[in-house]
This record gives C-alpha cells, structure tokens and sequence, in this order.
C-alpha cells in the first residue's frame, strides 16, 4: 500500500466521522427543540410569559453565553453579508419564535407542531425554485411526503380533533417558511464564517429586531423577578437558553454545513415524536398505536429518501 493510498484511505474515514456526527448534531438539536416544546408552554401558560418576553429573555442570555466564548472578531466580510446575517436573525430568531409563540397561545400545540413540520417540504420547494430551476429531487421529496404521514398520524396520537383557528395555523406555517429560508440563507454564509461567527450574528440580529415587538404586542412587560425568582421558571429558562438555543444552534449550523440545508431539514420531522415522548412521561399523555406507526413513518421516510438519493448519485458516478 502506497502513502498516497494511505492518506486517501485516512481522510476518506476522517469524512466519513464527520458525516455521521454531522448527522448526529441535528438529530441533537433537533431533540432538543422538540423538548422545548414543553418548556415553552409551561412559562407560556403556567408562569404567563410573554410571547415576545419569552424569546428576548432566552435568546439574550443565549447570546451573551456566545459572546463570552466567541468575541474576537464583530464585522463580517462585506455590507451583504452583515444583511444576510440580520436575515438570519429575522427569519430563525424574532419573526420564527414570535409567530410560534403567539400561535401556542390560540392554537394547540399539536396544530403548531404539525404545521411548523412543513419547513423540510417547503426548504425542498424553495431550494428547487432557487437552485435548480423549478427542478426538484423526487426521492427526497418522496420521503419527505412519507415522513409528514407520520408527523400527521402522531398529531393525531394526542388530538381526537383539530382545533381549526386561522391566525394560529397562519402564524404556524409563517413560521415554517420563516425557517426554510434561514437554512438556505445559513447555507450560503456557512462556506465563509465559522458556526460559533454565524450563530451569535444570528442571537444578535434576533434580539434587535424583537425589541420593537415588546411595545406593538400587549401582555409583554412583567416584573423579571417574577419569573427569576421562581425556581421552575429558571430551569426552564435555562434549558431555552443554554440547550435548544445556543448548543441546538450551534449543532445545527453544523449540520447546514455538512449535510446541506435539505437533508439536514428533513431531521425537523422528528420533533413531532420527541415532543410526543416527552407529553408522555411530563404531560401523562398516553401514546396510541397510530403515535407508533408515525413514528416509523417518519423514520422510515427519512431513511428512503436518503437512500435513494445517494443509490442515484452512486449510478450516476458508475459505481
């Protein structure tokens, strides 16, 4: 064996590692939003915070936390770029959790759960329209449609009906585009700017432009010793900030990076389950067999589309 053979064996295993932990970090993160869920709703519901109050409260200790790791360097390479980077801010920080937060408030959290779930299938349509002309892969979109089955047949799992408001499921599916284009837009600034960079540019943008929304939406302005001083409320609060904000952030732009914002997209479908599994052991939700049978789909259709499409692209190399 040649040293040549040898370097090339060692760095094709170097990225084979990081594929599979690339694939690693967005299940975690995704796990991680799917339990926030339930945080949420309980500082939303049970403590009364606003839904504006909620994200700014999180998303700045977040930052600071960020901020204290990551500080040396606070200009990005070109005007556009810092514009992306408020973009970025816009779409995965203020407008996505605001409309998230506020649609928890009039709808259920299932319908929330279900509509946000369509991200994967609209980053798929966005980045066909975008990229490739119209021109979409039809085995990610067919596991992509298998895995919406089952995030359909797991709402159904926890609701016997669903509640019908045209606000909440607005405000949901906004949601779900605000995020399919912040995927796209990290994509594109992920080649030039590490994840720590781009992460706290995003908590940054974020925060500022939610400022505003403080006075436009009432019930906004509490005493902050009125959550701070309440144990719940701060394990709560700690875990939105320090688990499904920084690290879940942080783990996600590594998987955009490594794995492209559609394959990385289509590891949203699991946070309908997490928050499932979660409902069962926290809420005493019971979990039925049709809750099961999403579940696989939703596994199953990840897996197919994945598969498929690199069987395609190993035919097309003529292996």
């Amino acid at each position: 064996m040649t040293p040549e053979t040898d370097r090339h064996n060692f760095s094709l295993a170097r990225s084979q590692r990081s594929l599979i932990l690339s694939h690693i970090a967005a299940a975690a993160c995704v796990t991680m939003w799917g339990l926030s869920f339930v945080s949420s709703s309980v500082l939303l519901d049970v403590h009364h915070m606003g839904t504006v109050e909620l994200y700014i409260y999180r998303f700045t200790m977040a930052y600071l936390l960020v901020l204290a790791i990551s500080h040396k360097r606070f200009r990005s390479h070109s005007l556009r770029d810092e514009l992306l980077f408020c973009a970025c801010g816009v779409t995965a920080g203020s407008i996505y959790f605001i409309a998230e937060n506020t649609a928890l408030k009039v709808v259920s959290s299932t319908d929330v759960s279900l509509l946000t779930s369509l991200s994967p299938l609209l980053t798929v349509l966005l980045a066909g329209f975008l990229y490739n002309r119209g021109r979409f892969d039809w085995r990610i979109l067919l596991g992509s449609a298998i895995a919406f089955i089952g995030v359909a047949c797991v709402i159904f799992n926890s609701a016997t009906s669903l509640e019908v408001n045209p606000l909440g499921d607005f405000l949901s599916i906004g949601a779900a585009l605000s995020w399919a284009i912040y995927s796209l837009v990290l994509r594109r600034l992920s080649a030039n700017y590490d994840v720590w960079y781009a992460t706290r540019k995003t908590f940054f943008y974020g925060v500022i432009t939610a400022i505003p929304f403080l006075f436009i939406m009432p019930g906004n302005l509490h005493n902050p010793t009125d959550f701070f001083c309440s144990y719940d409320a701060l394990l709560n609060l700690l875990f939105l900030s320090l688990g499904a904000s920084m690290a879940a952030y942080l783990l996600w732009a590594i998987a955009i990076k490594s794995l492209g914002a559609v394959t990385a997209g289509n590891y949203m479908y699991f946070q309908t389950p997490v928050t499932m599994i979660a409902a069962f052991f926290i809420l005493d939700e019971k979990i039925t067999a049709i809750g099961i049978i999403g579940c696989v789909l939703i596994i199953g259709g990840l897996w197919l589309g994945d598969w498929l499409s690199r069987r395609h692209a190993l035919r097309a190399q003529g292996r």
